[in-house]
């Protein structure tokens, strides 16, 4: 094995490890969450004594083996009280809309964007890039007021409507139009295909792994959202399960792991179905037409 065989499997044993240390670092909360969801109140507490006590001193025991494996507040969550499954059903009905209006808002958007010329594209679209990159903090107040006005304070849509207009989608999906051969639409045109038949065709199967990218990162954005319905949707009953997971409470720590298990498992199943469009997705969009 000559010098630079050497020195490139040196460089790929450098970067497995790298990653390997990544990924353990990304999946210890997880694999700690589950592990406690298995636990009972007692044994939590006391690992996790600090948390009933006001004094600093106090460190936390992490152990991965439960003392006893339980069940109860997984029976909590999913029989016993109702409440929990009605938030997480709060969830669904929030993201879902999200995801789908987004997706098609998106796609005709960044189409028009892509694909289409008219007078004062390239501003317009730096002003969508703008709104992308304010955050939410910057862009509350006018928020509020807006939704005020219009009379949609504690009701879905204030959550659903702003979140099927956001900008994120539309310039991820131009990323994709603008790998399309403008061959292929212009030969459509010629046979006579309408721009709608050719976003339908030629457009959108070709941007398959962009709406699959789309789809998990909305999912992943909306799902875990904490602020707009803290915000906008004041009573409790009509907010998402993220909402009460961000106010763990002393009484039901066990009971607030299994909630939280159960959450993620959306997110995981479909970061598992899309995994392939997913990867492909990312890595295409940063690719310049």
């Amino acid at each position: 094995m000559n010098r630079w065989k050497r020195k490139e499997m040196g460089y790929a044993i450098g970067r497995t490890a790298i990653l390997l240390v990544i990924g353990v670092a990304l999946l210890f909360p997880v694999v700690l969450t589950v592990i406690n969801s298995l636990m009972t109140e007692q044994e939590i507490l006391a690992n996790y004594s600090m948390l009933g006590s006001t004094e600093s001193s106090q460190l936390v025991q992490l152990k991965w083996i439960p003392d006893w494996v339980s069940l109860q507040q997984y029976y909590q969550v999913l029989i016993a009280t109702p409440q929990y499954l009605y938030l997480f059903w709060n969830s669904v009905g929030l993201v879902v809309p999200i995801i789908v209006g987004q997706v098609v808002v998106a796609a005709l958007a960044a189409f028009a964007f892509g694909k289409l010329q008219f007078p004062g594209r390239e501003i317009l679209f730096s002003i969508y890039l703008l709104a992308m990159l304010l955050p939410f903090q910057v862009t509350l107040v006018p928020n509020y007021i807006m939704i005020d006005q219009l009379g949609l304070m504690n009701k879905a849509a204030s959550i659903i409507l702003p979140g099927i207009f956001a900008a994120f989608g539309v310039f991820l999906l131009r990323q994709f139009m603008l790998q399309i051969p403008t061959a292929y639409i212009e030969a459509a045109k010629i046979d006579g295909a309408s721009y709608f038949r050719i976003f339908r065709s030629i457009v959108l199967p070709m941007v398959k792994p962009g709406l699959a990218a789309l789809v998990v990162l909305l999912f992943a954005d909306y799902w875990n959202m904490v602020e707009q319905p803290l915000i906008f949707l004041q009573n409790a009953e009509m907010q998402p399960l993220s909402v009460f997971l961000s106010r763990l409470q002393k009484e039901a720590f066990s009971v607030s792991f299994a909630a939280s298990v159960i959450y993620m498992i959306p997110m995981l199943l479909l970061f598992l179905l899309a995994e392939k469009y997913f990867i492909e997705g990312i890595e295409l969009s940063g690719i310049k037409g």
